[in-house]
């Protein structure tokens, strides 16, 4: 699995937004805003308006899992439907190893383009790209619900966001453990 934390916007805009509320000058938000961040409800809604782009690489179960967020995140994906058939699959298409003879079968079914049993036997592990776009908000909610998951996926995930984003400490602490 690989996570790329590829940019980030909007953190002067949520933090103007957050000025609002207090009649202060946003050079004086930082402050405000590092209390509010662990404060949920409408407390912390300034973490909604900081969008974060994620590469993430990442096994069809493991992808499973992450669609249970769909508030506050879209993806765009390296389809199947355009890609299966295009190049020889290779052990490190999958997450965890393969059996030769069952690699060797998928490749039998690309060769010979049989398109809806390939789909059919893909297994689990399957690496699939997306971009992922989302919310300071989000993540915390995925860290705080996650962060104890016995998938290393999300362990992997979590720590990525963690050392990649631009304010970590509005993320909640991660206790974690592979």
């Amino acid at each position: 699995m690989k996570v790329t934390v590829l940019r980030e916007a909007g953190i002067e805009e949520a933090l103007l937004g957050l000025s609002l509320s207090y009649n202060q000058p946003v050079e004086k938000m930082k402050a405000v805003a590092d209390r509010l961040a662990d404060k949920n409800e409408a407390h912390n809604k300034f973490l909604e308006s900081i969008v974060v782009w994620v590469d993430v690489i990442a096994p069809r179960f493991w992808w499973q899992e992450f669609d249970t967020y769909r508030v506050g995140v879209t993806k765009q994906s390296e389809s199947t439907i355009h890609t299966i058939l295009k190049a020889k699959l290779m052990p490190e298409d999958f997450a965890h190893p393969i059996f030769q003879p069952e690699l060797d079968r998928l490749n039998d079914m690309i060769l010979d383009e049989r398109f809806i049993e390939l789909k059919n036997a893909l297994p689990e592990g399957f690496l699939q790209r997306r971009i992922v776009c989302t919310n300071y908000k989000t993540l915390r909610r995925i860290i705080f619900q996650r962060k104890n998951h016995k998938l290393p996926e999300w362990h992997t995930f979590i720590q990525a966001i963690l050392t990649q984003v631009e304010h970590p400490e509005w993320l909640p602490s991660y206790g974690g453990t592979k």
